[in-house]
């Protein structure tokens, strides 16, 4: 689909064509277009012509087109100085050029700048012209060849007249080397395939933009921008580029006005007000500013932190007492300024009498003495307004003014193509350019190549978007105490081929436009510590969040994390969730109250085991200890002493030997020792049958031997077990126990240990009464009660209890029932042979009866 500029462009290709006598596809013969439209520029001859154009005047009024007339040609106005100071830097660079024997030895450049009027269609009549030779000044040679008129195009001033202009160029391959548009839509060497431009693209200038809003930590900022190429791909491209990967999000994007639309500024002033964003980017022109500033001091909208594109950060209009108060502190981009030598006294010496006799058309000169003098020449320029006042006489006063790098790059370009080597040349068949037969696009080919330094240390080179290397200068708003104000330089942006886009800022002298004297702050959301995590606001732009504290177990240890981490498996979240720690470990230690107590009683229970052992073995001969089946006494000693031991491998770390061992040993001690119970209890009631009339054969399958064999085989069984570690109870610590290798072998363990215990009971229970000097199988009774009392309630305690509380009920289950043995087994013995020693003999217990 064709654009609006697409059918006009088309349109003026027609118009060219039908009004013009064509001879070549780029070049006229010396035929005129059709209308006395004159242009507004001043020449030079030379060799080889450069072409410019320059907005010289604002604004442009067109008469009426009615078309019952000839139309008569637009009046430029609003004379611009930095207009012309561009051309003059022209014509100064040809002219320092002319006369360095050492760049274009033997060849003259010359010049025809013209005036544009900041219009896109005076633009277009200036191009077409300098590129066919159809003002009445220039005079091809009939046959059409030779030199062209210009070989090249320095300007324009404006991203759109550009992008028009390049594209008609374009089409016949003629340089233009641009200044001041900055747009990135032109860096497209399909569409502009012959475009070169001094000056960087904005698609740099917004980098640069978000590099400082990253350096002050600015995530939240409005921007504004005009309603054209250069406003509209700003925006595109901050929009783009700037995001949290970034360095922020725009809080909005308003687009200002062509004219002073007094609703619509006041909308977006509302707009700035209402907004948290205290930083605000304008892409735009002076005279949009001027507008925008007249509704902000109207509303009094103070506190705001401007930043400020290239096209507005120099303009002295705006630095005035009445908006400092509202402009002060601004920071902005400027491009690159270099000092060129001898180029104030140039301007100085410019004069409309020097220029009468040496160039012809030199309007441009007039009008800018009768603009700075206010007088008028007489007779008036061609298409000039009349100032009024008094005749010029072209000796007055001139001060101190200031496309040097575009005029350069040309001069340069053509340079190395004049030094091609005949048969080595870029060209087809090896050829090289001739300067009797220039062709422009020759020209594109060595402006790609082209490096150089100027005089004042600036390197030029394009890229392959045809994009100069980019340097910005970062000035600095600042309203100094007496009231005047100062535009200072405080850092710098650049792009080297070798470190990529550098900043360099200068703090100390920026000037802050806030009672804190300091850079303000300007985000949506306050940055998430460490603890939490952004949980993005619905809705809304990806720098407005909440901070989400991280839920147990997970940690966040830098700021505005995106997400919680888990922590490792033994580790856990600190209370303030920003690292991990190792979790508090949990066992049954031997240095807590608890495990002291049981350590205690477990080592006491093995003394009073030793001693208990240490008294029978003395007193062994005595008629209580061998009456009693010593032998079978001191293994149940034995075996109640490993009881009391085992439960030590309860207590402390959990290692993998102990918790192999403490099972095992556990069954093996308490098997043992319910054994030798058991077969005590059988020895007793064997002993009570021999006494009876043909019972001795029962005594014979209770012999020393059997009696040993049988413990032995009572106790053969063991279990096998692993160690564990378990944080089902507690996420924030680390419990460790044993784990049973198998659960039903440690039931049949336990049950095993019980079908023992039960089985002595019944048969101590059936010999209870038996008529002894010292029945043995009561007290094998009560022992076996307490036995079977503490390990029924040990199951429902040891499955409710977590952690080291399991451990704690299976040790507390192994001394009470260990001591209970102790206390009902060899407590009554103890007490005879200690306090009753009369009662330790033998007629004492052969009073009593048949002893066993």
């Amino acid at each position: 689909m064709w654009t609006f500029l697409d059918i006009n462009l088309f349109l003026l290709l027609i118009y060219c064509y039908f009004s013009s006598a064509v001879t070549s596809p780029l070049y006229f013969s010396s035929c005129q277009l059709q209308g006395q439209f004159h242009l507004n520029g001043i020449h030079k001859d030379g060799d080889v012509v450069l072409g410019g154009l320059f907005g010289i005047h604002f604004f442009s009024s067109y008469p009426d087109l009615s078309f019952t007339s000839e139309p008569q040609q637009p009046t430029c106005h609003g004379f611009d100085v930095p207009g012309l100071r561009h051309a003059q830097t022209m014509a100064f660079a040809i002219d320092e050029i002319n006369r360095n024997s050492n760049l274009l030895p033997n060849v003259t450049l010359g010049y025809s700048l013209y005036d544009n009027c900041v219009q896109l269609a005076t633009g277009f009549r200036a191009a077409l012209s300098l590129i066919s030779g159809q003002e009445e000044q220039v005079i091809l040679h009939e046959t059409c060849v030779g030199t062209p008129p210009v070989l090249g195009i320095v300007g324009d001033s404006s991203s759109t007249r550009s992008i028009a202009i390049s594209t008609v160029l374009g089409l016949y391959r003629v340089p233009m080397v641009i200044i001041l548009p900055t747009c990135s839509c032109l860096s497209d060497r399909q569409k502009f395939p012959s475009f070169f431009r001094t000056i960087p693209s904005d698609a740099f200038q917004v980098r640069a933009m978000i590099q400082i809003l990253k350096h002050f930590g600015w995530t939240w900022a409005g921007l504004l921008v005009r309603d054209d190429d250069y406003g509209l791909h700003a925006a595109r491209i901050f929009q783009s580029d700037l995001g949290p990967s970034g360095g922020g999000c725009l809080a909005y994007t308003e687009i200002l006005p062509r004219g002073t639309d007094q609703a619509e500024l006041k909308r977006i002033v509302d707009v700035m007000k209402k907004s948290t964003a205290r930083v605000v980017i304008v892409f735009a022109h002076e005279g949009h500013m001027i507008n925008l500033m007249e509704e902000v001091v109207r509303q009094n909208v103070t506190g705001l932190q401007w930043i400020a594109s290239e096209a507005w950060i120099s303009a002295t209009v705006l630095q005035t007492p009445h908006l400092m108060p509202y402009l002060g502190g601004t920071l902005g981009i400027a491009i690159r300024r270099g000092e060129i030598p001898e180029l104030r006294d140039f301007l100085l010496q410019i004069r409309p009498d020097l220029h009468h006799n040496n160039s012809y058309g030199n309007n441009m000169v007039n009008q800018f003495w009768e603009h700075t003098f206010q007088c008028r020449f007489a007779p008036p320029p061609a298409g000039w307004v009349e100032a009024g006042g008094a005749l010029c006489t072209g000796q007055e006063d001139l001060e101190k003014y200031n496309v040097y790098k575009a005029v350069y790059a040309l001069a340069y370009a053509l340079d190395d193509m004049l030094q091609c080597e005949p048969g080595r040349g870029p060209f087809s068949g090896n050829s090289c350019g001739n300067l009797h037969r220039l062709e422009p696009w020759q020209l594109v080919y060595y402006l790609d190549k082209v490096n150089f330094t100027t005089s004042f240390g600036d390197q030029v080179s394009f890229d392959e978007n045809g994009d100069v290397l980019p340097i910005y200068d970062i000035l600095n708003w600042q309203w100094l105490p007496d009231g005047r104000t100062k535009l200072q330089t405080v850092g710098e942006v650049k792009k080297s081929a070798f470190k990529g886009e550098e900043l360099t800022l200068d703090e100390d002298k920026i000037f802050w436009n806030f009672k804190s004297e300091e850079p303000p702050r300007s985000v949506c959301s306050e940055s998430c510590p460490p603890g939490t995590r952004m949980a993005r606001k619905k809705g809304e732009p990806e720098c407005c969040f909440d901070c989400i504290p991280c839920s147990e177990g997970k940690i966040s240890n830098k700021t505005d994390s995106m997400e919680c981490t888990s922590c490792p498996e033994d580790f856990w979240s600190s209370p303030q969730r920003d690292h991990c720690v190792p979790k508090k470990t949990e066992f049954l230690s031997y240095h807590e109250p608890l495990g002291i107590c049981l350590t205690a009683t477990s080592l006491l229970g093995t003394f009073i085991c030793a001693v208990v052992l240490g008294i029978f073995i003395y007193h062994r001969r005595t008629p209580v200890v061998r009456a009693n089946n010593s032998e079978l006494s001191f293994q149940l000693l034995l075996s109640l002493k490993l009881c009391f031991l085992c439960s030590l491998l309860f207590i402390g770390r959990p290692r993998l030997w102990t918790c192999q061992l403490r099972h095992a040993a556990f069954g093996i001690s308490f098997v043992l020792c319910v054994s030798c119970i058991l077969v005590k209890t059988m020895v007793v009631l064997a002993v009570f049958k021999a006494s009876k009339p043909g019972g001795e054969a029962s005594l014979k399958w209770f012999g020393v031997l059997q009696q040993r064999g049988t413990v032995l085989i009572l106790t053969s069984f063991q279990a096998v077990i692993s160690p564990h570690k378990n944080t089902h109870y507690h996420n924030d610590k680390i419990v460790y126990e044993c784990v049973v290798g198998s659960t039903f072998g440690f039931a049949v363990l336990l049950g095993y240990i019980g079908i023992l215990a039960i089985l002595s009971f019944l048969i101590a229970f059936l010999a209870r009464n038996l008529p002894d000097s010292f029945n043995e199988a009561k007290f094998i009774t009560f022992s076996m009660l307490i036995f079977c009392a503490v390990w029924v309630a040990f199951v429902p305690a040891y499955i409710s209890s977590p952690g080291k509380y399991a451990d704690a009920v299976e040790v507390f289950a192994i001394l009470a029932s260990s001591f209970g043995l102790l206390v009902a087994l060899f407590g009554p013995k103890c007490y005879i042979i200690l306090l009753r020693p009369e009662r330790n003999t033998k007629k004492a217990i052969m009073g009593r009866g048949i002893q066993s």
